[in-house]
């Protein structure tokens, strides 16, 4: 993977579950795109982590799904500070898949990236590839 040197990080991850869904398959739909650790709390299920390699499932699904370029428009649209939200479908990463919709009448799997330097991780993430950075 392409280097990325972050001083500060941290990913918070955060899923609603249902009482129509079963808790284990919603941590493998978390645990399909991110290497962090889950705990139930309330109804949500709930995750925290500061290091790089949490990241790196959905660093390569962009690539393998060829989704960089509207990740990329996805992420600099969502953007606050030094904060990247977005969300995730529940049932598309279930099959180990991203997608950037989000919405599902299950709810999605809302992703909180927290960074001094945020647009790095953007570009490390999913890079401008016009401009031959992949």
């Amino acid at each position: 993977l392409v280097n990325f040197n972050i001083q500060y990080m941290i990913i918070f991850v955060k899923a609603k579950v249902y009482p129509t869904e079963n808790e284990k398959k919603v941590k493998k739909s978390i645990k399909n795109l991110l290497e962090i650790d889950l705990k139930m709390e309330g109804s949500y299920i709930i995750g925290k982590d500061t290091q790089k390699k949490s990241l790196e499932k959905i660093y390569l699904l962009l690539r393998s799904q060829g989704i960089i370029t509207s990740a990329r428009k996805l992420f600099l649209k969502k953007v606050r500070g030094n904060n990247l939200n977005f969300e995730l479908n529940k049932q598309a990463a279930y099959v180990g898949a991203v997608n950037l919709a989000g919405n599902s009448h299950l709810g999605a799997i809302h992703i909180t990236i927290k960074s001094e330097d945020i647009i790095s991780l953007i570009d490390w993430m999913a890079p401008d590839i016009k401009e031959g950075k992949n």
